[in-house]
């Protein structure tokens, strides 16, 4: 055989190959190739879709939080705008009540007062009557002179 004839022979097999590749080898790594660019896309995709579902989770955590830092912020001003009430109110009641101590004291003052100036009154009285009784050397019964042991007692 001459070597145009081996030329040929393999130009032959070399196309069967080529046709047989191209109708049974080549489809399935095409098909392989196309479905792997397709799974890489679609997971390009999630993790795309992942990464703005994080950001819009973070964006909502961020907002929940401060929603959280608010209404602690607004709980923490009631409760000392509570005490301070509270406080308020205490100091009112124990005014109100040292008032009450104050003016209960001094009425019952006022009252001791004029109770010891009646009783002082009967006894200037007493002993004007026993000076008077002595100065008179006869004795007078205060029952008769009540009406001049009431003056006396007026004008002391």
């Amino acid at each position: 055989m001459s070597i145009t004839a081996t030329l040929i022979i393999q130009m032959i097999v070399f196309l069967i190959l080529v046709g047989f590749t191209m109708k049974f080898v080549w489809p399935p790594i095409t098909a392989a190739l196309d479905e792997r660019a397709r799974k890489v896309a679609e997971g390009l995709s999630a993790a795309d879709k992942a990464r703005s579902e994080l950001a819009n989770a973070n964006q909502r955590v961020e907002q929940q939080l401060s929603a959280a830092r608010d209404d602690a912020a607004k709980r923490l001003a009631n409760a000392e705008r509570l005490a301070l009430q509270i406080v308020e109110e205490a100091k009112t009641r124990a005014n109100d009540e040292a008032a009450k101590i104050v003016a209960q004291a001094q009425a019952e003052a006022q009252q001791a007062s004029n109770q010891a100036r009646e009783a002082l009154r009967d006894e200037v009285a007493a002993l004007a009557v026993k000076g008077a009784e002595q100065i008179l050397r006869h004795e007078v019964n205060p029952a008769v002179h009540a009406e001049l042991l009431g003056r006396l007692k007026t004008e002391l």
